[in-house]
């Protein structure tokens, strides 16, 4: 489901001018005033990284740097995910005082999650992390280096589906 919202222009043109991510903000805000409880979180962190990967599976021919940085946000909620899956309370702790996710935290995640669940979920948010950085704020990446990452993205959100 999706809704429309109207923002004034000067609000809207200072949004684009600091190339600030206005879904995010929204989603970050609203997780955090709704005070969702873990399974709720859980699924809303799942349907976000199934709609990612499928929008930067979709993008990836046309708009590898957008693909990019789809993917790299599948790789980003199925992380989310998994945290409350596996109550990472130190982290889920420092996320909820902060009002919000920071690099550190998903990096601290991945480690944690990968010594519970396997290797496997640290390179895959390396990967996603090279899409983040050569292949959407450098824009250095093309179709094919972003494709060659598409299927570790995918087993990770395949494994989170499993949490539905």
């Amino acid at each position: 489901m999706s809704i429309t919202i109207s923002l004034p222009k000067a609000l809207l043109q200072k949004v684009h001018e600091q190339k600030i991510d206005l879904e995010k903000i929204v989603i970050e805000f609203l997780l955090r005033e709704l005070k969702l409880n873990p399974d709720e979180l859980v699924k809303i962190h799942i349907e976000l990284a199934k709609k990612y990967l499928n929008e930067g599976k979709k993008l990836v021919e046309k708009d590898p740097v957008q693909a990019s940085e789809k993917l790299y946000k599948a790789v980003e909620e199925s992380i989310k995910a998994l945290a409350i899956v596996e109550n990472l309370e130190e982290i889920l702790r420092k996320v909820k005082n902060r009002g919000r996710w920071t690099v550190t935290d998903l990096d601290k995640a991945a480690r944690k999650l990968s010594k519970k669940i396997g290797k496997w979920v640290l390179h895959t948010l390396d990967h996603a992390w090279t899409l983040h950085v050569w292949g959407f704020h450098e824009g250095k990446l093309d179709s094919e280096a972003v494709k060659e990452r598409i299927p570790e993205i995918e087993k990770m959100v395949k494994y989170v589906e499993k949490f539905e």
